[in-house]
């Protein structure tokens, strides 16, 4: 793990950057006592309710009808 002086990093702030994001540890010190530590913000996996989707999917009311028919219902029936 990298340690910088709060001079070093405010100096050489992109590098830094530069390292967290390749994975290591950066770590800031001030008088020689870490004070802050850069790390790479992990992307967050995006999780999907499927048990709500499946309480709120709406089916068409008239199975016989096709698309055309079934979207100009939608729009006959929408309240602006």
């Amino acid at each position: 793990m990298a340690s910088y002086s709060v001079a070093e990093a405010k100096d050489n702030l992109p590098k830094l950057l530069d390292r967290a994001l390749a994975g290591e540890d950066v770590t800031i010190t001030r008088r020689g006592k870490p004070i802050a530590r850069l790390v790479a913000n992990a992307p967050r996996a995006m999780s999907i309710d499927l048990d709500w989707l499946e309480r709120v999917r709406v089916t068409p009311s008239c199975s016989d009808a096709d698309e055309m028919t079934i979207v100009e219902r939608m729009r006959s029936e929408a309240r602006y």
